[in-house]
This record gives C-alpha cells, sequence and structure tokens, in this order.
C-alpha cells in the first residue's frame, strides 16, 4: 500500500510538472510569430523566410595553417556580432571548409536586395592603410615585423575605438595599436611624413561626409594612437561600433586568378520571399494532412490509448515549437521534413507500447499490470531504435557541416531534436496519463484498451 502510494503521489507530481510545462509551451508558441523572451518568433531559414545567400573567402594567405581554423573561428564570431550591429533579423553565419580552403557563408533573411546584402558585408572587411606609390596608385602600407612584411590594417586595432570632437566640434574616431600594430605604424609613418596615408575599407577609399577620400597627411610619426578625421557623426559611430565588435584577422573575399578581390562575394544568390511563402503553405498542408490522418488511425485502432498519445502528441508538439523557438533554431524547408519525420517516430513509440499493452492484455494481466509491462517491455525496443536514429543524425550532421550542406544540418538536428523530446512524451507523459485514467477506475473494460474481453477471459484460462 505505501509503494501503491508512493506511486500516485509521483503520478500526480508528474502531471502538474506536464500541465505547467505544456502551459509554458502554448504561451510561448501561439500565435507562433510573438515576441517572448527577446525572440521574435520562429527563425526561418532563407527557403522560407527569403533573403540574401553570400559565400565569401578568408584571405589567409599570411596565417600558419595550424592557425586557420583559430583563425575562422573568430572571423565567424564576429561577422555574426557584426551583423546583429547592424540590426539585421537572426542571420546565419557558417563555415565551409573543402581541401584546405575556408569559406564564410552568410545568410541574411528578409534582406532581398541582393546589391543592398553585399554593400553590408563589405562592412566586415578590415580597414586598410595605403600609400601612393611612384606611378601614383594607392598600394598597401607595409612594414616588417619578426622578419614577416605585414600589411598596416585594422586587424591591430584595439577593441577600444572610441568617438572625440576636435577643436571646432568635429568628430574623430580614436583607435588604439596593439603591439605589432605600433611597431608597423611607427615604420610606416616615418617614412611618411608630410605625405598622404590613404584609408580603405572593403577595397573602396573610407569617404568623409563631403564625399572625398580621406587620405589625411602624415604630420607626425605615430606608435601607439591614432585618429581618422572626416567622417560624419553618423559614419563614426557606425564605424566604432563594427570595429568594436571584434576585430576581423583576415579580409573577406575572392580569390581570382591569383588575386584576391576584398569584399567581392565568391557566390551570391537571393532567394524570393514568395518562394518561402509557398513553401511554408505547401509545407504546413502536408503536415496536417499527415498529423490528422495520423491522429485518426490512433483512435481507431487503440481507442483510449489512442486517445491519450494523441494528448501526448500535443504536448510534444508545442514543447518542439517552443525549443525551435526559443534556443532558437533556424526552420528550414529540410528542417520541416525533420519535424515531421520526429512526429510519425514520435507516433512510432506510442504504437510500441500499446502493442505490448494488448499483449499483456490477452495474456490474462489486470489493465494496471499490463500497461507497466507494456511500457517496460517496449522500452528497450524504443531506446535501441532511437539510438541508431542519433547516430545517424549525428553523422549527417558532421556531414553536412563538412561538405557545407547546411540544409542537411537543419534536417538532423531538428530530427535529433524530435526524436529525443519524443522518448520523453512517450515514457514519461503518456504513462502519466494513463496512470490516472487506471488508478481512478474510471474507464476499466479491456475493449476501450483495443482489447475485447473474450480475448482476456480466454487467454487467462
Amino acid at each position: 500500500m505505501q509503494r501503491l502510494a508512493e506511486l500516485r503521489r509521483r503520478t500526480v507530481y508528474l502531471l502538474i510538472f506536464i500541465l505547467v510545462l505544456f502551459g509554458f509551451a502554448l504561451w510561448s508558441v501561439v500565435p507562433l510569430d510573438r515576441s517572448i523572451l527577446g525572440r521574435e518568433g520562429l527563425r526561418l531559414g532563407l527557403d522560407l523566410a527569403g533573403g540574401s545567400y553570400l559565400v565569401y573567402q578568408g584571405d589567409l594567405s599570411d596565417v600558419e595553417p595550424g592557425n586557420r581554423d583559430e583563425i575562422m573561428n573568430g572571423v565567424k564570431g564576429v561577422v555574426e556580432r557584426r551583423i546583429n550591429a547592424l540590426g539585421i533579423t537572426e542571420p546565419v553565419v557558417e563555415i565551409q571548409k573543402h581541401e584546405g580552403e575556408y569559406n564564410i557563408v552568410i545568410q541574411l533573411p528578409g534582406i532581398a536586395d541582393i546589391e543592398k546584402a553585399k554593400e553590408m558585408v563589405g562592412l566586415f572587411t578590415i580597414l586598410e592603410f595605403r600609400e601612393l606609390n611612384a606611378t601614383g596608385n594607392w598600394t598597401p602600407a607595409t612594414g616588417t615585423v619578426n622578419g614577416t612584411v605585414l600589411t598596416l590594417t585594422s586587424r591591430y586595432f584595439k577593441q577600444n575605438t572610441d568617438l572625440a570632437v576636435d577643436q571646432i566640434g568635429k568628430p574623430l574616431l580614436v583607435f588604439e595599436w596593439d603591439e605589432t600594430g605600433a611597431q608597423l605604424s611607427k615604420q610606416i609613418t616615418t617614412r611618411l611624413l608630410n605625405k598622404q596615408l590613404a584609408i580603405y575599407l572593403g577595397g573602396e577609399p573610407l569617404r568623409g561626409e563631403d564625399g572625398q577620400m580621406i587620405a589625411p597627411v602624415v604630420r607626425a610619426v605615430i606608435e601607439d594612437k591614432g585618429q581618422i578625421e572626416g567622417l560624419s557623426l553618423a559614419d563614426a559611430t557606425e564605424l566604432k561600433d563594427l570595429l568594436n565588435a571584434g576585430r576581423i584577422d583576415v579580409p573577406l573575399g575572392r580569390w581570382e586568378n591569383g588575386e584576391f578581390e576584398p569584399s567581392v562575394p565568391l557566390y551570391e544568390r537571393t532567394v524570393d520571399a514568395t518562394l518561402g511563402q509557398d513553401s511554408i503553405r505547401k509545407s504546413i498542408l502536408a503536415a496536417e494532412i499527415g498529423i490528422v490522418l495520423l491522429l485518426i488511425f490512433m483512435i481507431v485502432y487503440y481507442r483510449l490509448p489512442g486517445l491519450v498519445a494523441c494528448l501526448s502528441l500535443a504536448v510534444y508538439g508545442a514543447v518542439l515549437l517552443t525549443i525551435f523557438k526559443l534556443v532558437p533554431i533556424t526552420l528550414t524547408l529540410p528542417g520541416l521534413a525533420g519535424f515531421i519525420v520526429s512526429f510519425g517516430m514520435a507516433v512510432d513509440a506510442n504504437v510500441l507500447i500499446f502493442e505490448r499493452t494488448k499483449e499483456e492484455l490477452r495474456a490474462g494481466r489486470s489493465l494496471a499490470a499490463a500497461v507497466e509491462a507494456g511500457f517496460n517491455r517496449a522500452w528497450t525496443a524504443i531506446r535501441d531504435s532511437n539510438i541508431t536514429t542519433f547516430i545517424a543524425c549525428i553523422v549527417l550532421f558532421w556531414l553536412g557541416g563538412t561538405l557545407g550542406a547546411f540544409t542537411v544540418r537543419g534536417f538532423a538536428l531538428i530530427l535529433f531534436i524530435g526524436v529525443a523530446l519524443s522518448m520523453f512524451t512517450a515514457i514519461t507523459v503518456t504513462r502519466t496519463f494513463l496512470r490516472l485514467i487506471i488508478g481512478s477506475q474510471v474507464i476499466t473494460n479491456p475493449a476501450a484498451y483495443g482489447v475485447t474481453s473474450s480475448q482476456t477471459v480466454r487467454n487467462a484460462k
């Protein structure tokens, strides 16, 4: 009796937890575009929301091979922060590595104007200082540190760039060099005393509010700190925020005929938002038809347990959408496919449990014993099949990242999360609901559980 009382108490606690979880999930996802905990609705990929897709190569010619993974991971983080500083909603930035080459893949949902997208990405490149050569062309200003020739760029800025004003109230962008940058700056400004030193951004000269390129005359040797004049307050503020968002250690652009072209994408594509809306409509329709058919089958074939499974699946769907919204997880068309597949696997777990339960009822067990035995005997099959799925998801996720097939990664990630959640809902939520119904003895007829009374009596004899 004490053990039974403890089981009932635990079942009540689980029911309270499930109801609170379900209530929170409904509050979070209804409606789907509701802002919650800082998240603006579901995060949709380009194939659903439309936008721009850009791929840039990193100029790693000055980086040792052993340091390239670390450098590109740093570049990825900085690009993400800089895009966020521009106010773009939920960008996706990925590293694509293939045969020793590193690309940065940038997805900008909602930015359907590819030229505007490229203009934004142009701000991700580093500031470069240039000098006039003998033929009157602006070439990179270089110096030598530890026997290596380096170009003077903003990669050597400390992340404390700030704004100031000159004597007449004009804005100044004030920066400070790190140790390497200070050495380069001292060499270059010593060489260029009373000569111009231009500043380039994304392969184009940085221009002031009057439209003229910024190429001040070097009046003194600059070692630790410097400043940029001629910018408007808005431009100086934006540039300060971008530079302080992180230092990009390598330029982004593309290699063409052995020459690196900064800010020029290796690949670009625009995804029409209309296509995204059409994909969403068709995907939702397919999901609705499939889910309705599944629910009808469960109720007709398994009766009361089938109805309980439907309630459990409602909890599953609401919680899964909450995870998508709050993590957040970018939902793509393949990701929707992963969601539907995981939903089917959640149903499959309930089918295994109910079939085991029916076998136990036919063998003459009591209703409570049959349900407990059904869950216990089905668990190993559910566990083993889901572990197999997890392994497949991990392999797909790894291959998708290695080969740059990020839609495959989305499918694998959503399927993994969905299957993991389905184990919880099948074993915990469904079991809790059935225990409450059986414990209350409201419905005890075996026929309500998919087994006729004659079957149970015959097998009991």
